[in-house]
């Protein structure tokens, strides 16, 4: 199975973490953010797509094109016209159902694992405060009716994590445009949930990592998690 890791961006609100580096390949125990994400994996995942833009060729020296057991592809994203745009990049390198994860979030192995057992889907975390982006919500089915990025009034839901399997119907679809130079991948999946189940899978485990604070809660995350990280 594959796995495309979208790690593009330069992470801006990593301050000076990122003035050199390339966000995936932020320190964390030691060894790069993305070291560890694709080490959670599931077994099932042998051929990754890493999708890389700012500083990309770092990315590339580091893992080559095998790593660990795994096939390691890249594309980069010249144009960085958000996560719609960024998974388009990868459509001559997928096939069959793959999963997408995001190169800023880390999410558990039975997690992707679940998101990846049958057709589309989309992995969520149910919340206990109001929030107010990435809202999920279902059919009479259970499945994915449609995704809410922003409300007036926050609400208590399921959070979209940004973590998907797809297959390549996907890229039947037109990409739905969210800002004057954006694409979203969410957006367009929801447009795309019309004519296809795509179901809603529960996220036990994920951590978004947007600031120089979050490497803590990295490191809390990856000991929580039985460091299956650890070689």
């Amino acid at each position: 199975m594959q796995c495309v890791i979208l790690a593009a961006g330069r992470g801006t609100r990593m301050k000076e973490l990122t003035a050199n580096t390339p966000k995936p390949m932020i320190a964390v125990f030691g060894e790069p953010l993305l070291a560890h994400k694709i080490r959670m994996l599931p077994e099932t995942v042998d051929d990754v797509v890493l999708v890389v833009g700012y500083l990309g060729e770092q990315i590339r020296e580091y893992f080559g094109s095998e790593w660990e057991g795994r096939k390691i592809s890249y594309v980069f994203q010249k144009n960085l016209n958000g996560t719609g745009g960024a998974i388009r990049e990868a459509k001559d390198l997928v096939c069959g159902t793959f999963l997408v994860i995001m190169g800023d979030d880390l999410y558990g192995t039975d997690d992707l694992a679940r998101l990846s057992e049958d057709g589309m889907a989309v992995l969520a975390k149910k919340m206990d405060k109001p929030f107010s982006a990435g809202i999920l919500r279902r059919n009479r089915e259970g499945n994915l009716l449609e995704i809410v990025e922003k409300t007036e009034t926050p609400e208590i839901g399921l959070m979209n994590t940004g973590a998907y399997a797809l297959t390549r119907d996907f890229f039947e679809y037109e990409l739905v445009q969210i800002t004057k130079t954006e694409f979203g991948l969410p957006q367009t999946l929801a447009t795309m949930a019309k004519n296809h189940p795509v179901k809603i899978k529960p996220a036990h485990s994920w951590l978004r990592i947007g600031c120089p604070e979050d490497i803590g809660m990295a490191e809390d995350f990856l000991r929580n998690n039985n460091r299956k990280t650890e070689k």
